[in-house]
């Protein structure tokens, strides 16, 4: 386990930074980590051909600056790189209304981790027969949602979701309704190399059936049985933020290999195997992801060559890409409140390091990924350039947590200041989806950006939208402006 970096301090050592010497341009935006549409006009961020400073002073901050070119355009890469298989989105990376149609019209699937997410896509509009719903808990009224829907697949992880399926499945079919499509998901034993809280094809935890136990086949045979549900195919998934094809190489591997003991054990032969998403994106300037086009040809590789040695037809494959759609193209903005240095010691050198401590105006509330997953950011200051020398920084959070850090450590222009605004990169995924109320901050909003033209899909939630959920609070009059939302009239982001 890390320790808190207090604790050498407080033990008479200096911890050496965590960061590397400061690059050549401290305003860099590199096209791997950034939007597509990301540039700088006269020293400041324009994203979807927006000035951030506009953005920042219309919207407020903190706030989601989602580039719609780059996410669609991500999506685009997939479809064309599984051109003859089926792109599920996974939804829970980041889904509005918005986004689910956006994901409809563009001709993708959508994978649901909950009845919520499930009747958001719903309500959209978004084609029941491309949903596919998640899970290792689903209740009876999730469950049902997707069969009254017609949903595309139901993914089942238990036997106790099989026992509480089936009866909704009979129902279904005794009213003149088809069986239930469903696909078995399976542990195949494959350690992704990753977090271990996002690390999800080991078997000792939650999701799936073994495939090492056994489990994985019986599940099968016994679905096959079931005339109320129709067992359509595999699925695996092996964790997330995974840079390496080698992992879903071997699990495809081993799924195709259930394929043929399902075929020897019942004589069905399943036509559809999903192997899942996982697939990384660049936060930092040395990451290295593997584009869609790679992982269709190595994936459609390691299948056919299984499939050929076992005798069996290829089955129609299915990807679920979420971080690698929704990540890249967003940008958190935050303004800068307090600036406050910490003297680290000498480091041997008898001059005192010192690190300064940049706090914005959100944190843990809208990104707790570094908290949560110890996290690595890219981040520059936002709305001008500067010439100032390089200082060592780190940028935490508003809260009431020491372990609220942003970007840990980074350098940034020795001059910024309050009032600054901070752009933090690849904040698609996984941050507005895990946003909390925590210290009563509310959840920012998100707005879309392409082509010069900016669109709010997201509000900004209010003190009234959370003061209407407390039994006492609920027809207290809200203040007009909460803490962390700016007012109009003192635009965030903007020096003097």
């Amino acid at each position: 386990m890390r320790a808190h970096p207090a604790g050498p301090l407080h033990g008479g050592m200096t911890p050496p930074p965590s960061v590397g010497l400061p690059p050549a341009d401290l305003g860099a935006l590199d096209p791997l980590v950034w939007p597509r549409s990301a540039r700088r006009v006269d020293g400041e961020l324009h994203l979807g051909g927006r000035p951030v400073t506009e953005l920042a002073r219309t919207h407020g901050t903190p706030l989601f600056v989602l580039d719609e070119g780059d996410f669609r355009g991500r999506a685009a890469d997939f479809a064309a790189a599984f051109a003859d298989a089926d792109v599920h989105y996974a939804s829970k990376a980041f889904l509005c209304g918005q986004v689910a149609r956006w994901i409809a019209d563009d001709g993708l699937h959508l994978d649901a981790c909950s009845g919520n997410e499930l009747a958001l896509a719903l309500a959209a509009g978004f084609p029941a027969e491309r949903i596919a719903l998640h899970g290792n808990n689903k209740s009876l009224v999730e469950l049902q949602l997707a069969v009254d829907a017609g949903i595309g697949h139901v993914v089942l992880d238990s036997f106790d979701e099989i026992d509480r399926l089936v009866p909704l499945a009979t129902a279904r079919v005794a009213t003149g309704g088809a069986p239930v499509p469903v696909l078995i998901r399976t542990t195949v034993g494959i350690e992704a190399h990753t977090h271990e809280f996002i690390a999800t094809a080991h078997e000792d935890q939650k999701f799936g059936f073994s495939l090492a136990t056994g489990d994985a086949l019986t599940a099968a045979v016994r679905v096959i049985r079931e005339p109320a549900l129709r067992l359509t195919g595999l699925h695996s998934h092996i964790g997330s933020q995974i840079f390496d094809t080698a992992g879903f190489e071997a699990a495809a591997h081993r799924v195709v290999g259930l394929l043929g003991q399902v075929r020897q054990a019942t004589g069905q032969v399943l036509a559809e195997l999903n192997l899942g998403g996982g697939f990384g994106i660049a936060y930092l300037p040395d990451d290295d992801p593997v584009t869609p086009g790679d992982v269709a040809r190595r994936l459609r590789s390691a299948v056919a060559a299984e499939c050929d040695a076992l005798g069996l037809p290829v089955p129609r494959l299915a990807v679920e890409p979420g971080r690698a759609i929704a990540g890249p193209g967003t940008v958190t903005l935050y303004e800068i409140g307090t600036i406050k240095p910490v003297r680290l010691g000498s480091g041997g050198q008898g001059a005192p390091q010192v690190r300064n401590y940049v706090s914005v105006d959100g944190g843990m509330s809208d990104n707790i990924r570094t908290a949560l997953y110890d996290a690595s950011y890219t981040c520059v200051l936002a709305n001008r350039e500067s010439d100032a020398p390089p200082a060592l920084c780190r940028v935490v959070g508003k809260h009431c947590e020491s372990g609220d850090v942003l970007v840990r450590d980074l350098w940034l222009p020795a001059d910024v200041q309050p009032g600054d605004l901070l752009a933090v990169a690849a904040t698609g995924a996984y941050c507005w989806s895990m946003a909390s109320n925590y210290n009563y901050l509310l959840k920012p909003p998100v707005v879309a950006v392409r082509d010069g033209a900016a669109t709010e899909i997201v509000r900004r939630q209010t003190l009234s939208d959370v003061f209407a959920l407390d039994a006492v609070l609920a027809d207290v009059p809200a203040p007009a402006v909460a803490p962390s939302q700016p007012a109009p009239e003192h635009p965030a982001g903007v020096t003097s």
